[in-house]
């Protein structure tokens, strides 16, 4: 492998006499002596074989070739910074990976907001985020993939904390023949229309959740094709009221005016796999998201 023949520390020095304007200056700035300066940046001009400074007025300024190569340096110099941050953060039990399950249920305008506090304050740690639908929070935890997930559930063996309640609304668009009927729905209308569910993706125990035993299913992995479904008036089902309440509220969904059961609730919970074992960019992430989630309630739709 090609060794390379510039170092960066005289990319920083470089990097100095322009912000300062002169020799003398990033001298002081460095707290180095100016003959130091001049002879390190003398060097660095002749490995590169070109130019980078010249004198404007009483200034140093670069040249065009120092100006695109000191972009470049610049990148460098900030990854460096970041390395050296990253090897104290890690010096002082940061660790280097948090992984965690979040149900599909768990509203991004709280997700989101969570990870960007995250991200600006363990900058050390990367995070390894798993999409999951009902019992695949428990399968994530019991297979020990992640160190903490929002499940619908606290699975045995676990200890959880409630986050929020969701509330699911039966729905259909305003076209769907169950609208037409004009008078309370019982189950025997319901099963005559296709319904569309989301699938468990879990494997240990999945769960069957929200079916009512209609002629025809559509079983889908995400929320957002049974929204689709149902907004397109090919289906009907019970979806998240928060990720719909506009568009029932623009005439785009309609509530399904059942003799029971039109509404029903869930709860997530946050769930570390081992609070003990837990370190310190674990349980900010967890503080995050539980604080996060309590904005959310807070400013919800009602």
């Amino acid at each position: 492998m090609k060794q390379p023949r510039t170092s960066l520390e005289q990319w920083l020095v470089l990097q100095a006499i322009v912000a300062e304007g002169g020799y003398a200056q990033a001298a002081e700035r460095l707290h180095r002596s100016q003959s130091s300066i001049s002879y390190t940046v003398a060097r660095l001009q002749e490995q590169l074989g070109v130019a980078l400074l010249q004198p404007q007025g009483r200034r140093m300024a670069l040249t065009p070739a120092g100006e695109a190569l000191l972009r470049d340096a610049e990148a460098l110099l900030s990854a460096s910074v970041r390395l050296e941050d990253k090897a104290h953060s890690l010096q002082q039990g940061w660790e280097p990976e948090v992984r965690l399950a979040v149900d599909s249920l768990f509203p991004a305008e709280a997700l989101l907001p969570a990870l960007g506090r995250f991200a600006a304050h363990c900058t050390a740690t990367r995070l390894q985020m798993h999409e999951v639908v009902m019992s695949g929070a428990d399968d994530a935890l019991h297979g020990g993939w992640v160190e903490m997930a929002i499940a619908g559930r606290v699975p045995q063996g676990f200890l959880g904390e409630w986050l929020m309640d969701a509330e699911f609304v039966a729905c259909a668009a305003p076209s769907h023949p169950l609208h037409r009927l004009h008078r309370p729905l019982g189950m025997e209308d319901l099963r005559e229309h296709v319904q569309v569910v989301l699938r468990d993706s879990g494997s240990r125990q999945p769960r069957d959740e929200g079916w009512l035993g209609a002629w025809q299913r559509w079983t889908v992995s995400q929320p957002e094709t049974a929204i689709a479904a149902v907004r397109s008036g090919y289906a009907f089902g019970w979806l998240a009221w928060h990720r719909v309440a506009a568009l029932v509220d623009g005439g785009e969904l309609l509530p399904l005016p059942l003799a029971q059961g039109q509404r029903r609730k869930a709860s997530l919970h946050l769930v570390l796999a081992d609070p003990q074992a837990a370190g310190p960019a674990t349980r900010h992430l967890a503080q995050c998201l539980a604080e996060e989630a309590a904005a959310w309630r807070a400013a919800c739709p009602a």
